[in-house]
């Protein structure tokens, strides 16, 4: 994460996020909690942490549920929604069609 471009940042959090590895957890952790890092890569490394959805990352989710950005935030809901998803036996993630015959 050591580069000057916060888009490229971003872009390493998201590849990180494809890979799904525990072995990325720190360099994410330390990315999210730095306040002073563009909220993009922030939000990325959030999502990123989701997806790999040990306990480890979902307790450092829910430390930001109250960050100062918005988009941090948001973001950490979603991560902790898709952590939820990661850790369950659905075949797919926000099954739409369930939700409308559970209304019915």
């Amino acid at each position: 994460f050591q580069c000057s471009s916060a888009l490229f940042r971003h872009e390493i959090a998201f590849v990180l996020g494809q890979l799904q590895s525990v072995c990325s957890i720190n360099a994410l952790k330390s990315q999210l909690n730095k306040l002073d890092e563009h909220y993009m890569v922030r939000h990325e490394c959030a999502e990123t942490l989701g997806s790999i959805g040990t306990n480890e990352c979902q307790k450092l989710l829910e430390l930001y549920l109250n960050d100062r950005d918005r988009v941090v935030r948001e973001s950490c809901e979603v991560a902790l929604d898709i952590s939820d998803y990661v850790n369950s036996k659905d075949f797919q993630y926000c099954n739409g069609l369930k939700l409308v015959e559970m209304e019915c």
